[in-house]
């Protein structure tokens, strides 16, 4: 037998013993099947909300239905282990199974979606899907579809965090067709981001910038820090900052320094930070940089 073959052929008997386990286990609220295989036989696990109904009376229907998968799809040694579900509303079989069960006591079938709907959003599900189709009011068949929350319909997510659950109505009309998914309440979505709060900033003060010029002024003596200096060349003019001392005389009425060891008669004062002085050769304030071209021509 090839893989493909073998495939396909797995496929059918886990479909056709669902089926048969629907059929046999009605009653016992029956939300679905998984089969593994290990090297001591076929591990059957069956789902349900009344697991002492699938043993039954001293394990007579669990030993039934070993017999029955024995002798119909040929599995060896078969090992059926019956589960409770904790939550019903959050099995997609069980709910198509209370769907399709109140549309057949008469139930109208909007009605019955509703109540579905809200039943599976209220245990917790992130999302849930329920689609009746056949006869639902006349002659011509249709499809309803009620949907709430998150629903995946495509892709390999659409395989993995949505559960289906499929069931037959049946009308005097004929039968109707039952489905609906779920999506887990801890399924992980594709889509999902989450934002991680940030390390906390440390906002560091500002340096204040340093200024051009520095003066400190200690009984009666003023520091003069990177006071320009100007040298002219024949071709080219040099300007150097140099740090000098200058001793002078502050007055506190009009903020003028004297500078007494001057020989223009030098007068100096700060003005929104810019030093300026006066002296003679030329009249009025002006900056300490300016260049006297004209005194010394």
């Amino acid at each position: 037998m090839t893989v493909e073959k073998k495939f396909v052929k797995d496929g059918y008997v886990k479909a056709s013993m669902d089926e048969h386990f629907a059929k046999q286990l009605g009653r016992s609220g029956y939300g679905g099947m998984n089969i593994s295989r290990t090297p001591i036989g076929t591990q059957i696990t069956i789902y349900s909300e009344k697991p002492g109904m699938v043993i039954g009376k001293a394990g007579k229907v669990i030993r039934k239905l070993t017999q029955d998968v024995t002798d119909m799809y040929g599995i060896d040694n078969p090992q059926i282990d019956a589960q409770e579900i904790k939550k019903t509303e959050l099995n997609a079989q069980i709910m198509a199974n209370r769907l399709a069960s109140s549309i057949e006591r008469g139930w109208y079938f909007r009605k019955a979606g509703t109540n579905t709907i809200r039943a599976v959003m209220a245990a917790g599900a992130l999302g849930c899907e329920v689609v009746i189709s056949g006869k639902l009011t006349g002659a011509r068949a249709r499809t309803e579809k009620f949907v709430d929350g998150y629903v995946k319909h495509s892709g390999h997510p659409a395989e993995q965090i949505v559960h289906t659950g499929y069931a037959v109505a049946i009308k005097k009309l004929g039968t109707l067709g039952c489905k609906v998914k779920i999506v887990q309440p801890g399924a992980v979505l594709p889509d999902a981001f989450k934002i991680v709060e940030g390390l906390p900033v440390e906002v560091k003060e500002k340096e204040p910038v340093a200024q051009k010029t520095k003066t400190v002024v200690e009984e009666n003596v003023i520091v003069i820090e990177k006071e320009v200096k100007v040298t002219e060349d024949e071709n080219s003019v040099v300007v150097e900052s140099v740090e000098t001392m200058v001793t002078a005389t502050v007055t506190d009425e009009s903020d003028e320094i004297i500078v007494e060891d001057s020989d223009i008669n030098e007068v100096r004062r700060i003005v929104s930070d810019v030093w300026q002085h006066k002296h003679d050769g030329i009249s009025g304030w002006h900056p300490m940089a300016r260049v006297h071209k004209e005194a010394k021509k």
